[in-house]
């Protein structure tokens, strides 16, 4: 099978209680940061049952973009402190999915 089109990666999470609007607040500062080499949009979804559960979508525009952004994942200083501060706000630790299109 070969990949082709769009790369999702979903990040389920629960924010600790009572950090929600901090958590918030540093989303607003970070994806300025996760989006800027372009080809990455996020996307925030609220579970409507608790207020502390989200849905983060991370969108690719391609495997390659997501290639990258793995790539800077690992190596890039700042994108390790705004993960590292991300996790801080964690009740626990995140389920994550990644979906792509595939072809055979």
């Amino acid at each position: 099978m070969t990949h082709t089109g769009r790369v999702d990666l979903h990040l389920r999470c629960r924010v600790a209680d009572g950090r929600r609007e901090e958590f918030l607040a540093f989303l607003r500062e970070a994806i300025l940061y996760y989006e800027s080499p372009g080809g990455i949009t996020i996307r925030l979804l609220a579970d409507l049952k608790d207020d502390h559960r989200f849905i983060e979508l991370v969108l690719y525009d391609d495997l390659s973009v997501y290639e990258r952004d793995q790539e800077r994942v690992a190596n890039d200083p700042q994108m390790k402190v705004f993960l590292a501060r991300w996790r801080s706000f964690l009740a626990e630790p995140p389920i994550v999915e990644v979906y792509g299109l595939m072809k055979p």
